[in-house]
């Protein structure tokens, strides 16, 4: 449950209404609809809640202060939303999966010319002069005038270059994940798997879910011992671990970020396997290795590779991995972004700057691709599809479990990483867990093999293997 924001004494029912709350009323009508149309409660900056028309609700939107929702709603796009909270102006008190569906309410509501002229005239009554006064001595220090400009220009100076070359991935790499391996420590399970779960029939445990998600890979892939496994963007080294040691392989994982690698290499050695494990800090494109794998593994890493370098992903994987091997790819996939889009869409999905958010706060660069773009790259580079299953659903379960870790922690990580970074990530997680809810994203596992030149490969004729 995220820190309820300070609230005064509710005034007392017969108070007069102030014209900065009828303003503010009215806007919450123009975007959310009539209160008996709402699902979620509201709590004004003077303490009155205004309920919904129903016996429970999910969560409550905190207007902080009288100029909250115009803060929030100029200009009126994606991030604009999401930085009112990020930096103070509204909280979410309550289920913020829930609350992620905010922004379809906002489209249906104002989705004309008309609605949206009108919404731009009742935001402009709204005041605008809050942030020197009172009600602005709670606010988030990077919240003060001008701080949410300065924070956003901070987290762009890193980008350089062309996107996705090797040097501006390693730079958006480590903006993701060099947060801290303390901060991953606090809500993700043991082992500190990063990706999806897998949650076997009568299991709602984190740990075994992620346990039981690294011996899928390995099933998948029919490692063997003495073979030799890639783990390209292997993260805390868990899967390079569970391989050698349930496996008997020779494990290498490669990461961009120098915090996973030295942590990895720490627990290989508590292990004792680091005769059979190791991790480099290497782009995939660099790597070089003359002795070739048997199998290759990418859980959680095409996502940063972008739609137009996916056929240099393929192929480096194509060139490490020996004749007759597999490589199994996992990877988050764009469903909606497979959909048809009409010219309105397009122009709204510009005006609304859809993923600015991702991109500015979270995933530098990141890439959604349709599953049939990545088919095509990966066979372009000379593979073959063996297999694919689609894990959108454990997807949902593991982000869930990962927002009320986070939540539990929430003064830890405050500590860690400060308040506005604490929110970033647990509504990018909320808001992850929605998109894979709701059908627009999804996550899949494509199992993929490199014939030899007799067109062979190393697989069984069934599925059997794996669940016996």
């Amino acid at each position: 449950m995220a820190r309820r924001a300070p609230a005064p004494d509710a005034p007392p029912d017969d108070a007069p209404d102030t014209p900065a709350l009828r303003a503010t009323r009215t806007v919450l009508d123009d975007l959310f609809g009539s209160r008996a149309e709402r699902t979620f409660a509201v709590r004004l900056w003077d303490g009155r809640v205004e309920l919904p028309d129903r016996a429970t609700a999910p969560f409550t939107l905190v207007l902080r202060r009288p100029g909250a929702l115009r803060r929030m709603l100029l200009p009126l796009t994606e991030l604009s939303i999401v930085e009112a909270y990020l930096f103070g102006d509204i909280d979410v008190e309550g289920d913020l999966e829930a609350a992620a569906d905010l922004g379809d309410v906002i489209a249906r509501h104002v989705g004309s010319t008309g609605a949206l002229l009108a919404l731009a005239r009742h935001v402009l009554a709204l005041p605008d002069d809050d942030a020197t006064s009172d009600a602005a001595s709670d606010a988030l220090p990077d919240e003060r005038p001008g701080g949410v400009a300065r924070v956003r220009a901070a987290r762009r100076l890193w980008r350089v270059g062309r996107a996705h070359t090797p040097e501006r991935d390693r730079t958006a790499v480590r903006h993701h994940y060099d947060v801290g391996n303390d901060f991953y420590a606090l809500w993700l399970d043991q082992r500190m798997v990063y990706s999806c779960a897998y949650f076997e029939p009568g299991t709602d445990d984190l740990d075994a879910a992620q346990v039981a998600k690294l011996d899928l890979v390995c099933r998948k892939l029919r490692l063997a011992p003495g073979e030799r496994l890639l783990d390209i963007g292997c993260g805390w080294g868990a899967l390079v671990r569970h391989a050698a040691t349930h496996y008997g392989v020779e494990a290498v994982g490669i990461t961009l970020s120098e915090p996973q690698a030295a942590l990895a290499r720490e627990r290989i050695a508590a292990a004792g396997l680091s005769e059979r494990c190791s991790v480099q800090v290497i782009d995939y494109r660099a790597l070089r290795d003359e002795r070739g794998f048997d199998k290759i593994s990418s859980v959680g890493m095409v996502e940063h590779v972008g739609l137009a370098r996916l056929p240099d992903y393929f192929a480096a994987a194509h060139r490490l991995l020996r004749p007759r091997g597999l490589f199994l790819n996992h990877g988050i996939v764009g469903i909606a972004a497979a959909r048809p889009s009409t010219l309105r869409d397009r122009a709204l999905g510009r005006l609304w700057r859809r993923n600015a958010f991702i991109h500015t706060y979270v995933f530098p660069d990141g890439d959604l691709v349709p599953v049939a773009s990545m088919i095509a790259a990966a066979e372009g580079a000379g593979f073959e599809t063996r297999d694919m299953e689609s894990l959108r659903e454990h997807y949902t379960r593991t982000l869930r479990h990962w927002v009320a870790r986070l939540e539990r922690r929430e003064r830890d990580a405050v500590a860690l990483v400060g308040e506005s970074t604490y929110r970033v990530w647990r509504l990018y997680m909320a808001a992850a867990a929605y998109g894979f809810r709701s059908g627009r994203i999804g996550l899949v596992q494509t199992l993929l093999a490199k014939p030899d030149d007799r067109g062979a490969v190393d697989i069984p004729p069934t599925r059997d293997d794996l669940y016996s």
